[in-house]
């Protein structure tokens, strides 16, 4: 992993700079602006300064050459040197320090417990004239035997945390083996467990939202099985773009298998004071395209279809293609509560969809998100938005990858 920082104007600069410098996976761990200070506030301007990070191999795809692995301080020292290092804001106290010191310390007690019970076994406890002979060779192997027996009990247990919160193993071994080529035999609970944060963070991604589309880019398509909120989703986006952003949008609905899917966005279209279209088919779309293109923004809301439908299928891939590849984007909307293996199926029946985004849902009716992660690293689509309730504007916003990732540890909410 590889950690830099990077300082300009603006924080659009800053991370233009970071994805020039580590490419495009590069992940934002942290934006602060530094003001200058004494006399110098006087001819200095505020900067902003993103800490952003990257795995060595993402470093490797994007320079074409092989980066030698850093060992840095801020992988490996205690939670005061990653201060100093930037990794985290001064102003306030370290997020693996705040957010994880209650798994910490269940690991060091349960660590320790362990080790009182079992203590390691070694060649001492037999004393026979060899061992004797080779007594000083003995207690360098036996230290190496503790701090290898801790470094695994701690493993183990972070393990063990992870598929409590229903990562599936597949995914928690890979992340640990990942990590665990790069952790010192003798390193603390709180650097193994940083390392694993940090790792998890980068695994889950940039999430990307609607602003971050290319400017032609303003018909989107919300696509996703029934029962999920897609409807509400759409509320609460239209809400953003229109009250806060001042975007000139537009509610399109084909969802019109269910009569109160259609008086449900009407109402929200209604309390916002934005038409909304409704369109039975692709044909429909193309005829009203030409008065769509006047807005700024369209949200369009599909109905809900089973992955085991073809036809509905079918009918979707049309109503998408309606609007020209490089004018729309879509977003797949799914239920965290949904079990991982219906996850798959549905993810699988949405393949032919080049890089659509996730917004998850339901966040408050679950307290395992292991979904989250699991779906992001089988389809590697972006993350964007979550949902934890049903009040509109509300309960929705940016997913926030280093709370899950905290989560996903253990870390309370």
């Amino acid at each position: 992993m590889n950690i830099k920082k990077y300082q300009a104007e603006t924080e659009e600069e800053a991370i233009l700079q970071a994805r020039d410098d580590l490419g495009k996976d590069a992940i934002v761990m942290n934006i602060k602006k530094i003001k200058p200070k004494g006399i110098y506030k006087l001819f200095k301007k505020t900067v902003v300064e993103v800490t952003a990070a990257v795995d060595d191999e993402k470093i490797y795809s994007h320079t074409g050459v092989r980066q030698p692995r850093k060992m840095q301080d801020n992988l490996y020292a205690n939670s005061d040197s990653m201060k100093k290092e930037g990794i985290y804001p001064e102003e306030e106290k370290s997020a693996i320090e705040e957010k994880l010191d209650s798994l910490q310390n269940m690991l060091k007690q349960q660590m320790q417990s362990n080790m009182d019970i079992n203590p390691p076994k070694t060649s001492k406890n037999v004393r026979t004239e060899e061992v004797v002979k080779k007594e000083g060779e003995d207690v360098e192997k036996t230290e190496d035997v503790v701090k290898n027996d801790k470094k695994t009990q701690c493993l183990n247990l972070i393990k063990e945390k992870m598929k409590d919160n229903d990562v599936t193993s597949e995914y928690v071994e890979q992340i640990l083996g990942e990590v665990d080529k790069t952790i010192k035999a003798d390193a603390s609970v709180d650097n193994i467990l940083t390392t694993i944060y940090q790792k998890i963070v980068l695994k889950l991604g940039q999430t990307k939202l609607i602003e971050n589309n290319p400017d032609n880019v303003k018909y989107v398509f919300f696509m996703g099985p029934t029962g999920v909120g897609k409807t509400t989703s759409i509320a609460k986006i239209a809400s953003e773009f229109k009250l806060v952003k001042k975007k000139n949008i537009c509610l399109v609905t084909s969802d019109t298998y269910r009569i109160a899917a259609v008086e449900q966005l009407k109402t929200y279209a209604n309390i916002l004071n934005v038409p909304l279209e409704v369109v039975y088919n692709a044909s429909e779309l193309k005829e009203i395209k030409e008065r769509l293109d006047e807005f700024d923004l369209v949200l369009i809301d599909t109905a809900g279809r089973s992955h085991k439908n073809k036809a509905q299928g079918d009918d979707l891939r049309e109503l998408v293609d309606a609007i020209p590849k490089d004018e729309r984007c879509e977003y797949l909307v799914l239920s965290v509560t949904t079990k991982y293996n219906d996850l798959k199926q549905i993810a699988k029946a949405y393949s032919d969809y080049e890089d659509y985004r996730l917004i998850f849902t339901k966040l408050d009716e679950t307290s395992t998100l292991g979904n989250i992660l699991n779906i992001k690293l089988l389809t590697n689509a972006s993350l964007s938005y979550s949902s934890w309730g049903q009040d509109v504007p509300n309960d929705f916003g940016r997913i926030d990858t280093q709370s899950i990732a905290k989560q996903l540890l253990g870390g309370s909410n």
